[in-house]
C-alpha cells in the first residue's frame, strides 16, 4: 500500500474536492482519496493497479493536475 499527497492549484470548492475525490476513488486500487479545499492537497492510498502514472493522468484529465504537472 502506497500513500502519495499532491498540491493541486486548482481547488477552489467543495465540488472540486466531491469530484477528485468521486474520480480518483473509482480507479481500481485506490483505497482512499482525500481531498482538502483549505491546503489545497489531496492523498490518495493505493495498491496495484493503480500507480502515480495513472492517478496524475486521470487528475490532468478532470482538469486538476497536481502542482508541476502541465496540461495540454
Amino acid at each position: 500500500m502506497t500513500t502519495i499527497t499532491y498540491t493541486i492549484p486548482a481547488i477552489s470548492c467543495g465540488h472540486c474536492v466531491r469530484t477528485i475525490e468521486t474520480e480518483v476513488g473509482e480507479l481500481q486500487g485506490v483505497q482512499t482519496v482525500k481531498a482538502d479545499e483549505a491546503t489545497k492537497k489531496v492523498v490518495i492510498t493505493f495498491d496495484t493497479p493503480a500507480d502515480e502514472t495513472k492517478i496524475k493522468n486521470l487528475l490532468a484529465e478532470i482538469n486538476y493536475p497536481p502542482e508541476g504537472l502541465l496540461t495540454l
